[in-house]
């Protein structure tokens, strides 16, 4: 195991991980990441909706979090945390090759995974032609032929929200989606298109995407196409110290729940990103790592007070010793406030 005992570990080196890290360390706290290398939004071009770094390519993005990270004497470090444990001093991170390290606080910013329906082509055009969010892809394909596949009952409101970037929405039910008679009026009046029967591939042509193609064989033109995926909270380390993720309300996925501030049920422990919040956007995943990073710089600060009170006031302080020293030795004792010596005596001075 490492020796260096750190204040924080942090778990998941994407925006919330290396924000969190950032500033602990502009804090002055000794701050490890352990990042596996697998973000998220890897197969996308470029990040959206993140003021100043708006089209930046992600890998460059986590590549300038990370030299900012060191810059302030954090650490950063490749590997995949696979279990953690809590310790005497705090907690205790495993990882897969056997390495371990320990830290005060544990912060788990490891993010999602997006689970796609088992459509021929579909995980291929994966950040590319098939996309899911209007905010961080909606202006890219504004005005084309936009495909809603439907994958669940927040399918419908995918496409009228798509409705915005583009007048051409088709919504695929793919045998999944049943709207409502609500929601048959809301989609006639916005004119998106509806077509029944199951989706057997997303059809592409050098590695572009052309279109979809029904089981019963009708195909359909698109340029882009969205789908909502089951997002799905990388909470394996967590679930390792009792923690359980939680269905989201809008069955979206399964999250783990913290507080505002990132905490989590079990005490040093917090999350932030995208394991926790399944809607975050990169810019949002950055400002929590943020927030629970000056929250478990204050949660240390109030251990440290603690520490700082009991060492002044507790049994083994200065002024506990003292007090123990009078009651044993009673008018024995010398020092500060025992009896003085006015008259040492001839042999106490020297004097012969």
């Amino acid at each position: 195991m490492d020796a260096t005992r750190y204040d924080v570990v942090i778990v998941g080196g994407g925006a919330a991980g290396l924000s969190a890290a950032t500033t602990l360390g502009r804090a002055l706290r000794s701050v490890l990441v352990i990042d596996s290398g697998t973000p998220r939004n890897a197969p996308a071009a470029g990040v959206h909706g993140y003021l100043s770094r708006d089209g930046m390519n992600p890998g460059e993005l986590l590549s300038v979090g990370r030299s900012e990270v060191l810059s302030y004497g954090g650490t950063v470090m490749d590997g995949e945390a696979v279990s953690a444990r809590r310790t005497p001093d705090g907690f205790e991170v495993i990882l897969g090759d056997a390495r371990r390290f320990s830290g005060r606080r544990l912060l788990v910013t490891t993010g999602l995974t997006d689970e796609l329906p088992p459509i021929s082509g579909l995980r291929e055009q994966w950040g590319k032609g098939v996309v899911h969010c209007p905010y961080c892809h909606g202006w890219e394909i504004r005005g084309q032929r936009i495909g809603v596949l439907g994958t669940g009952p927040l399918s419908v409101h995918q496409a009228l929200l798509f409705r915005q970037w583009s007048r051409d929405i088709t919504l695929f039910l793919n045998d999944t989606v049943e709207p409502t008679d609500e929601e048959w009026d809301k989609l006639a009046a916005r004119s998106v298109t509806v077509v029944g029967g199951a989706v057997a591939s997303a059809d592409a042509v050098d590695g572009v995407l052309t279109g979809l193609t029904l089981h019963q064989g009708s195909s359909f033109d698109l340029q882009a196409l969205a789908v909502g995926t089951r997002m799905e909270a990388r909470s394996a380390l967590l679930e390792s110290l009792g923690l359980t993720s939680q269905v989201h309300p809008s069955g979206a996925g399964r999250f783990i729940e913290t507080d505002a501030l990132g905490a989590t049920a079990v005490r040093g422990v917090y999350a932030a990103g995208n394991v926790s919040n399944l809607m975050a956007q990169v810019i949002t995943a950055a400002a929590e790592g943020v927030m629970t990073g000056a929250r478990i710089n204050a949660d240390l600060i109030e251990e440290e007070t603690r520490w700082a009170v009991e060492g002044h006031f507790g049994p083994f302080s200065a002024a506990s010793e003292a007090d123990v020293s009078g009651i044993v030795l009673g008018h024995r004792r010398r020092g500060l406030d025992g009896p003085k010596v006015t008259d040492m005596g001839p042999a106490a001075t020297g004097e012969r």
